[in-house]
């Protein structure tokens, strides 16, 4: 005979970290926070300083960028909240802000292979937090942060691959940094 029975489980908020540089915020970074916010109940956007890159818009400037964007997130019952991060490990800020989820996004397997190794060792730093990768949609696959910065740089038209608010501050950016 097998007993069945009732175990209550308490429930906590389920919060979700998704850090990056996000220099600037494209279409498929826009696609997986569209899609974390069906996973968790509390989203925190992480923008990290970029450790080894030269970003294009400050700190402050992608805070606001991503402030704007997350407005135009829907789906799932998810409140969103960005958080600056600078000189701090990914699993420090997601024990900072009750992350027990930190969410990664993958466009191919040259994606995987650093987010393989980045995920094995926030396991040993954080046992705590399950990485979760989520594929890029079909649609952005191809799109990086690095490869539309250069296509504005070169004056082409960027707004397949952002929003038109980041289209604008990007070429605005670019015109900025062509007359110094």
């Amino acid at each position: 005979m097998v007993q069945t029975g009732k175990i209550e489980i308490t429930k906590r908020p389920r919060v979700g970290l998704y850090p990056g540089t996000f220099d600037p915020v494209t279409l498929g970074h826009i696609d997986i926070a569209k899609r974390a916010v069906n996973l968790v109940d509390h989203l925190v956007i992480g923008l990290a300083t970029g450790t080894g890159k030269s970003p294009l818009f400050s700190l402050d400037e992608r805070t606001a960028m991503w402030m704007h964007e997350a407005k135009s997130i829907t789906g799932g019952n998810a409140t969103i909240e960005v958080v600056p991060f600078e000189n701090e490990l990914q699993v420090a800020l997601a024990h900072k802000v009750g992350a027990t989820i930190v969410i990664r996004g993958l466009r191919a397997m040259s994606d995987f292979e650093y987010e393989f190794q980045m995920a094995g060792m926030n396991q040993r730093l954080a046992p705590d937090i399950e990485t979760v990768f989520l594929m890029a949609d079909p649609r952005n696959q191809v799109i990086a942060s690095k490869l539309v910065k250069e296509i504005a740089m070169l004056g082409g038209d960027v707004k397949p691959f952002t929003t038109s608010n980041v289209a604008d501050l990007l070429v605005n950016r670019c015109r900025e940094l062509a007359r110094r």
